[in-house]
């Protein structure tokens, strides 16, 4: 008889062979810091054990490239020292003084530069919250109040800090669930393509993720479980959709006009955020005839998971992130597949995608005080400039296909992975490989299961354009039909057209879309001139794609707007707005910077341009640039009112 298998409970312990176990599947570059601050022995900072981080967001290498020799000497040093902290009771040390703590960092960050040890301490969750030290409520006056529009991962964030500061405010969203995106996506094999550890909040991170990246689920349970633990439900009103805003210039406030259940009524706020996303109105294709297909079809944010895929014949539009991740799922269901390709992604091998983190692994997360912390850290450390380097414009660089020698030599390793994953199929190979440079388009994330779906017997890519549909399914310019049952459409979403569900009306009548036009656009990626005490989070200019993390990027904003409120109450004024001068300057800046990234090169279309050809969507600079300009509120770049 086989034996039977043990919980991680029973298998792994605190001294032993139960915590060799689970060290052999430890990451031994956050383990050891973690172990530091644990017992404040500092000799687990030892040079022999200590990784090199250098490219390790390009080329990441199994314990960030240490030693066997190395790996064996940090696990004796760490199965001593847990057992040590074990048997005297499992008490804490002391806080490490700042400098020991800039030795801990620094163990994997290398030399830590003075300028950015407060956005370490902050991904640490170890600095001093905005306002914590200051008047009440920021000085504002009590009945101040705040609409928050937006439950998902801005929202939540924003909530948090208005919560613990004592603000009024009230978060409204349409939705019957917490969590934003992942509400409504909900289509086979959806899941993050960031590491979860950097895709959660500073203040409420947490031990126990089951995977490197988490599926939809997961997610979306820990957005409810931050919102119920940190009793922002009572701040929250579900299914609330907001139909517009205008700011009433007698009060310096706004109303909010909101419809619950059928039922319309006013709202009024000293101040209104705005943390409603852009990736939540579907785009549809345009396809001449689509009426006339009598087939089912839908898009991948509004799957229908009433309908069994088995035995039909089925056609998913688009080859961008959501039908990347429907594919692989669907494949085997099918009784055929056609992908509709119109350019194809650069992939990057990640084996770790999909997987389960090790049960050692998320043992000792889960269980040794402070360890989740310091993952994390390492996790945004990597990402925390990432490959933004290589997505960066030479002007010298004249070789078609890429944009320097960086991303040149990026592009060489991505098409030496396509040439692995189709070892024998050349016309995928082919099909595959992208005619632009690596980060002028989203990439993806592939473990096998991308390329494996692909190379099926009953999948098929076609990339011929769609010229047209008919009753029975879709005639590409080949002439060909394509006879279809069901058609999914993975043709993203209008991520250009911010606010676009609601009228937005400020000072002086303005509407907000017609001073926008086609390019959205804002004062810090926050503010908009002519709109008095109208913030927005994750705003035109804050999307990520090299480098950084969404969740840093929202909490970066919310404490900067709360930095904004705090001068609000420090003068006394009603409501603030940033002046069109200020703006235009900030907006050039930013302009010009995104011209010098691979994603900002003419002739390069992807969804972060809008119809003008500007890029709307990404911040071009560092992280650390964001970080520093938003931590201070220039009073000069801002008009007062009341």
């Amino acid at each position: 008889m086989g034996g039977v298998a043990l919980k991680a409970s029973e298998r792994f312990a605190f001294e032993g062979q139960g915590l060799t176990q689970a060290l052999n599947e430890a990451h031994l570059p956050s383990l050891m810091p973690a172990l530091a601050c644990l017992t404040g022995d500092l000799s687990a900072l030892d040079a022999s054990w200590q990784p090199d981080m250098a490219d390790q967001a390009q080329r990441p290498r199994p314990q960030a490239g240490l030693s066997e020799r190395a790996q064996h000497l940090a696990r004796d040093k760490a199965h001593a020292m847990i057992s040590r902290w074990h048997r005297a009771g499992q008490q804490p040390a002391p806080r490490l003084a700042a400098q020991q703590l800039r030795l801990a960092m620094g163990f994997i960050t290398g030399r830590v530069d003075p300028a950015v040890i407060d956005l370490l301490m902050h991904e640490l969750g170890l600095s001093v919250p905005v306002g914590r030290d200051g008047p009440p409520r920021l000085g504002l006056p009590a009945d101040f109040s705040v609409i928050v529009i937006g439950a998902g991962m801005s929202g939540l964030v924003a909530s948090w800090h208005l919560s613990r500061l004592g603000i009024s405010h009230t978060v409204l969203d349409r939705q019957g669930q917490i969590g934003g995106v992942w509400v409504e996506n909900t289509y086979p094999g959806c899941r993050l393509d960031t590491s979860n550890f950097c895709y959660s909040y500073s203040f409420a991170q947490q031990a126990d993720w089951r995977h490197y990246f988490s599926p939809r689920d997961e997610v979306q349970r820990y957005f409810g479980e931050v919102a119920r633990r940190h009793e922002l439900t009572r701040h929250i009103q579900l299914n609330t959709h907001v139909r517009a805003l205008r700011y009433d210039e007698s009060l310096c406030g706004w109303e909010i006009d909101i419809e619950q259940q059928g039922h319309r009524r006013s709202l009024r706020a000293d101040a209104v955020i705005s943390a409603v996303g852009q990736l939540n109105k579907p785009r549809l294709p345009r396809i001449r005839g689509l009426d006339d297909y009598r087939g089912l079809a839908w898009h991948t944010a509004a799957w229908r998971h009433d309908v069994p895929l088995e035995g039909l014949r089925v056609g998913v539009i688009g080859t961008g992130a959501s039908a990347f991740q429907v594919i692989p799922r669907i494949a085997g269901q099918a009784q055929s597949l056609q992908v509709f390709q119109r350019t194809p992604p650069w992939v990057v091998h990640t084996p770790a995608y999909t997987r389960d983190l090790p049960e050692g692994l998320h043992w000792l997360l889960s269980q040794l005080p402070g360890y989740n912390a310091w993952y994390r850290f390492e996790q945004f450390w990597v990402a925390v400039e990432g490959r933004r380097r290589y997505s960066q414009v030479d002007p010298a660089w004249q070789r078609s296909g890429s944009v320097s020698a960086l991303n040149q030599q990026l592009r060489d390793m991505l098409e030496a992975e396509i040439a692995q994953a189709y070892p024998e199929r050349p016309d995928l190979q082919r099909l595959m490989t992208p005619d632009y440079p690596p980060y002028a388009k989203r990439m993806l994330r592939d473990d096998g299961t991308w390329s494996t779906a692909l190379q099926r017997p009953n999948v098929q890519v076609v990339t011929q354009p769609i010229v047209r549909a008919v009753e029975r399914g879709l005639y590409t310019a080949d002439g060909r039909l394509y006879e279809l049952d069901v058609i999914v459409y993975g043709t993203g979403f209008h991520a250009s057209e911010f606010l676009n569900s609601l009228r937005v009306t400020g000072r002086g009548g303005v509407d907000l879309h017609q001073q926008w036009g086609p390019d959205p656009k804002a004062y810090q990626g926050v503010c908009i001139p002519n709109f008095p005490n109208l913030f927005m989070l994750y705003g035109p200019n804050t999307n990520l794609i090299t480098n950084g993390s969404l969740v840093l990027f929202s909490e970066i904003e919310i404490e900067y707007i709360l930095r904004c409120l705090t001068v609000l109450g420090e003068r006394g004024a009603r409501s603030m707005e940033c002046s069109g001068l200020a703006a235009e300057a900030y907006n050039a800046r930013i302009d010009a910077a995104a011209r010098g990234m691979a994603y900002g090169t003419e002739g390069v279309s992807n969804w972060y341009k809008s119809e003008t050809g500007r890029v709307t969507q990404n911040w071009p600079l560092s992280t650390v640039d964001f970080w520093r300009q938003m931590r201070q509120v220039e009073v000069a770049d801002f008009l007062f009112h009341g």
